[in-house]
């Protein structure tokens, strides 16, 4: 079953068309990585979720329930990180957590909670003099309590210093493992590539791809980069790797060729080498990195 269903969602607000006929479907058990560049309907979407905004036509279902008539049902099974978050000051970590437990009515304690966040040592310190990494940790424990089935998380990475966001990592990958859904927005891309099994990108309020990360790479069909180790570089070898269909750019770095190509020119492209006159050590493939996908999407005619 679906955890989240979209239908031919519509939302504008006045004369901005903020979600543009968005279907989409995420998988129970999975974790779903949506990303866009800022104002392109990211929030919308988690607000429709949510029903904290109601969109103009189209359907929306999570976790088997309509988002509209019943909301209620559906927040108490969902627990949500969301961007812009704030705690109160003059609460501790414990009461913080304790108001989540009330609020689901949840059976269990404070502490195991703080302690999978990495606030184990904070229990009893007021939130006011927590940092920005502690303060998001800490309303990532408030979404963790329950055993939602359905995590939200918006920009959960934000503050977190490199061994935070490894604890996330582990955090959400536990989750998916148990069979939450996790959704997770994210402009820290290494983030997304690092835990999600598919990604959805979303560009001027409609969704312009769902697919795995591979999927993304196989769609564009932008070509890799071949790198080569040779052991001289033969005159001309650029000149003659370049005038071969489907290599777009060659860089030459001391012995090493970087070759940008189709997937079905690689070994094309060891062979012209080799009869250039090198000796070919060893050779790699480079996949092109999320970033220079998601600009690809998101900035171009795709």
């Amino acid at each position: 079953m679906a955890a989240i269903e979209l239908d031919g969602v519509e939302k504008s607000f006045g004369d901005v068309r903020a979600l543009r006929g968005v279907d989409l479907e995420v998988e129970e058990g999975e974790i779903f990585g949506f990303l866009g560049p800022n104002g392109a309907g990211k929030s919308t979407t988690i607000n429709v979720l949510l029903d904290f905004v109601r969109p103009d036509s189209g359907s929306v279902r999570v976790l088997g329930r309509d988002a509209r008539e019943e909301s209620v049902a559906i927040r108490t099974r969902t627990g949500v990180l969301p961007e812009g978050f704030d705690v109160y000051d003059r609460l501790t970590a414990r009461e913080h957590i304790a108001f989540a437990i009330d609020s689901k009515e949840a059976d269990e304690e404070p502490y195991p909670v703080l302690e999978r966040v990495g606030l184990e040592d904070a229990v009893d310190r007021k939130a006011g003099g927590f940092s920005t990494g502690m303060r998001q940790r800490l309303v990532l424990g408030m979404a963790l309590v329950g055993d939602p089935d359905l995590l939200i998380l918006d920009e959960p990475s934000s503050g977190l210093d490199p061994n935070g966001a490894r604890e996330l990592r582990e955090i959400v990958r536990e989750e998916a493992n148990a069979g939450t859904t996790v959704f997770f927005s994210s402009h820290i891309l290494g983030q997304v590539e690092a835990v999600c099994d598919r990604v959805g990108i979303i560009r001027d309020g409609s969704l312009v791809a769902v697919d795995t990360i591979a999927g993304l790479r196989d769609n564009l069909d932008s070509g890799a980069t071949l790198v080569v180790e040779v052991d001289a570089v033969p005159d001309g070898a650029a000149h003659r790797l370049k005038s071969l269909d489907g290599v777009t750019d060659v860089t030459i770095e001391g012995t090493t060729f970087r070759i940008t190509c189709e997937n079905d020119v690689k070994m094309a492209a060891i062979q012209e080498l080799e009869d250039s006159g090198a000796n070919v050590s060893d050779f790699s493939t480079e996949e092109a990195p999320l970033e220079d996908l998601f600009a690809a999407y998101t900035e171009g005619d795709r």
